[in-house]
């Protein structure tokens, strides 16, 4: 019974740590049941919405094909409003650089589709502000905006 409870335990942290081996430290990435246009079609109308700044939509596949390249879907937000970024950069002025905030939509291989964007909690960890009240109350905002983007 031991072994069998350590076989199981071990079985247990491999799966974790396969679990964990694609992502990226400080990305939030959630499944999209919608296709990645409409993902981020959805994602920029909801944005606006909350009063949220379009800056740019970038389409990295377009820009794959003008040199003969492929690539998936692969959309870029660039968004942002003031008064939220500026208390974020009151906190650490350095955070400027991770400044508009992104949403990144794209399709897997397995044509699954992400909408994924950088935690203002660890913009502010990076930045060595990690109790900037502001970031924990951005990043609340960005989960729901997610969470209704990919939502029914």
């Amino acid at each position: 019974m031991k072994t069998l409870n350590i076989i199981f335990g071990l079985a247990l942290l491999f799966a974790i740590t396969n679990a964990n081996a694609n992502a990226v430290e400080g990305l939030i990435s959630v499944k999209s049941p919608l296709s990645a246009k409409a993902t981020m079609d959805k994602f920029e109308n909801l944005a606006k919405q909350k009063g949220l700044n379009i800056f740019a939509r970038i389409d990295h596949a377009a820009g794959a094909k003008k040199v003969e390249q492929q690539l998936r879907p692969t959309e870029v937000l660039i968004f942002g409003n003031p008064k939220g970024g500026t208390p974020l950069m009151q906190c650490a002025q350095t955070i400027g650089i991770d400044l508009p905030l992104k949403a990144l939509v794209w399709e897997d291989a397995q044509s699954q589709v992400w909408l994924s964007y950088n935690d203002p909690t660890y913009i502010a960890e990076r930045h060595n502000v990690p109790n900037c009240l502001v970031a924990t109350k951005l990043s609340k905002v960005l989960a729901a905006l997610a969470d209704k983007t990919v939502g029914p």
